[in-house]
Formats: structure tokens, C-alpha cells, sequence
């Protein structure tokens, strides 16, 4: 049952709110929550009169009172998402808008707020794409104006502020290009063109070029360059697409014979090692990975090898056992 003494509180503040006496509201519904603070309602109706007054900071603490009393009443979460809206909080209104609609995922309000949100954020970042642009335009860098632009368009295709940089940048780039392939080896022009095979998921033909330039960096000594390392690399990255964990093994223990450390090549070989059910070595891999820093790892990768040492501990377990 609703106390009466709060929802007499409540009746008074819907009367000061109807007449525009907003601050006088916030009084009656504050004190209805201090009498009952489990019903959302009149937190929400706080929060509706801070708006109404500007005062954000306060109705964001209102919107969470809400939220706290009731978690699926969906306008406390809208409430709460138009207060950091106001606060400049993006981030921390889309989560708002997704707790929302997590409770109901067809709330018109949350749905509509979320579209424009998500609007709002991609103009933003397309303006801070091409503001970037400008300041690597003008520091010489095109190739690095380029690439914004790229992903600029990615966000934004047709975007008449992006395609006029374009205009501006593609036609230098180019040039750039031109000259800089004009100089290339042919080694190096096997290992652009497996990458742009790679790009385009023809994995076969990536194998062909990047095999290429091993072979002729190793006719010249050169069977240990960065470059040499990079097409063995990016060669187990197409044998792993391809299911071919033998040739994955062999290029990153190329790598790894260079370069022990390399995150990557151990952690692709680990994979490779459990795909053919070495499971011992691809444990030792995993190991090693998790040896080193966390700052070097990267998270993702150290998430990714806890989970496989534990599958891969529950393997080997279960063979010494003879139940594998």
C-alpha cells in the first residue's frame, strides 16, 4: 500500500509542477522520498523538474534514486540518459539507454534518444577525423591524412566535407604512392601484393606472393630481415585461414627464432599446436605468452590465453588420465 502521508507529498508537488513552480516541486517530491523512498515515481518526478530548471547534476542524482528504488521502471533510465546527455556524458548516457532498454527493448523513448545519440557521436567523430586531417595536411603528412580520411568514410560515406578533403588529399597521396612503389623491390612488391590479396580474402594467391619474397630475401641473405619476418608472419596468417596448421607452425617458429618474444607468433602457433592436438606445446606457448608483461600482451590476447590454458590443462589432464 502507498503511504498516504508520501503520496499526499506527491499530489502537492504535481500541483506546483503543473503550475510551473518548479522549485517548489523538488521540495514536495524530495520529501516524498525521504517518507518512501522505494517508490520510483517520485524520484523520476524530482528529476523531471531538475530538468526543467537545468540543474543536471541533480536530476542525474534523482534519475539514479529512481533507478535504485524500482530497476525496471524504463523512465527512471531515460530520465538518467537526458541528465549526462546535458552533462556532455555520451558514453555514460548510451549505457543508460542500454540498461534501459535491456528492461524493455522496445521503449520508443530509449530507442528514439539512443538513434540520436548514436548520430550525434559518429557526426563528432567524423569532425574530429577531418580536423585531424587538416592538421596532418598541413605537417606534410598525407599519407596519414589519407587514412583518416579512409576511416572518416567509413563512418560517414558521402559526406560532403570528407569527399571535398578527398579531393584535396587523394590526388597528392596518389603521387606519393606511385613514387614510393616505383622504388620498391621486388620483394617488397610480392609482400604489398600478398597483403592486398589478403585484404581481399584470397588467401591462396597471398600464399603464392608472400612465399615469393621468403625465397628471394633468402637467395640474398636476407632470410632474417623485418621484412622476412613480416611475410612469414602475415603467410600464417593465411595458413590459419586456411586450416593449414603445419604451415602456421613452421612460419612463426621462423618468427619466434628471431624474435622469442613475439606475441603474436606464439600465441597464432599455440592455436596451430591445438589444432593438430599438440596439446603440450601449444600449453608451453601459452605459457611463455602469459609470462610476460601484461602491458605488452594486451589484454585481449591475456583473456584469450587464460582461456586456453585451462582448456588446454583440462586436456593434457585428461590424457595422462587415458580419458582422452
Amino acid at each position: 500500500m502507498p503511504n498516504s502521508r508520501a503520496e499526499a507529498l506527491k499530489n502537492e508537488g504535481n500541483k506546483f509542477f503543473k503550475s510551473g513552480d518548479y522549485n517548489a516541486a523538488i521540495q514536495k517530491y524530495s520529501a516524498a522520498t525521504e517518507v518512501d523512498p522505494t517508490v520510483p515515481a517520485y524520484w523520476s518526478n524530482m528529476a523531471a523538474c531538475y530538468e526543467k530548471v537545468s540543474q543536471f547534476e541533480k536530476m542525474e542524482e534523482a534519475s539514479r534514486g529512481c533507478i535504485k528504488a524500482d530497476k525496471s521502471f524504463v523512465k527512471g533510465y531515460f530520465r538518467l540518459a537526458t541528465a549526462l546527455k546535458n552533462l556532455n556524458d555520451l558514453e555514460g548516457c548510451i549505457k543508460a539507454l542500454e540498461s534501459g532498454l535491456a528492461v524493455d527493448s522496445s521503449n520508443a523513448d530509449l530507442k528514439r534518444m539512443k538513434k540520436e545519440l548514436t548520430e550525434l557521436q559518429r557526426g563528432e567523430t567524423v569532425a574530429a577525423y577531418l580536423r585531424k586531417c587538416e592538421e596532418q595536411t598541413a605537417n606534410g603528412d598525407i599519407a596519414g591524412a589519407y587514412k583518416t580520411l579512409e576511416l572518416a568514410s567509413r563512418l560517414d560515406a558521402g559526406n560532403p566535407d570528407i569527399e571535398r578533403m578527398m579531393s584535396r588529399v587523394k590526388p597528392k597521396y596518389d603521387r606519393m604512392e606511385a613514387q614510393r612503389k616505383a622504388s620498391l623491390s621486388p620483394d617488397e612488391v610480392h609482400k604489398e601484393r600478398g597483403d592486398d590479396a589478403y585484404k581481399n580474402a584470397q588467401f591462396e594467391g597471398a600464399i603464392d606472393h608472400y612465399t615469393k619474397c621468403i625465397e628471394g630475401l633468402k637467395r640474398r641473405g636476407e632470410g632474417q630481415s623485418d621484412l622476412a619476418m613480416k611475410a612469414h608472419s602475415n603467410r600464417a596468417a593465411c595458413y590459419k585461414q586456411i586450416s593449414n596448421f603445419d604451415g602456421v607452425i613452421e612460419d612463426c617458429t621462423a618468427v619466434l627464432e628471431v624474435e622469442p618474444d613475439n606475441v603474436k607468433a606464439l600465441v597464432r602457433r599455440a592455436q596451430a599446436f591445438e589444432g593438430v592436438e599438440r596439446y603440450r606445446f601449444a600449453l608451453q606457448d601459452i605459457k611463455t605468452v602469459l609470462s610476460m608483461p601484461r602491458e605488452k600482451v594486451g589484454k585481449a590476447n591475456v583473456d584469450m590465453c587464460n582461456m586456453m590454458q585451462h582448456r588446454l590443462n583440462r586436456t593434457v589432464q585428461q590424457l595422462k588420465s587415458g580419458n582422452c
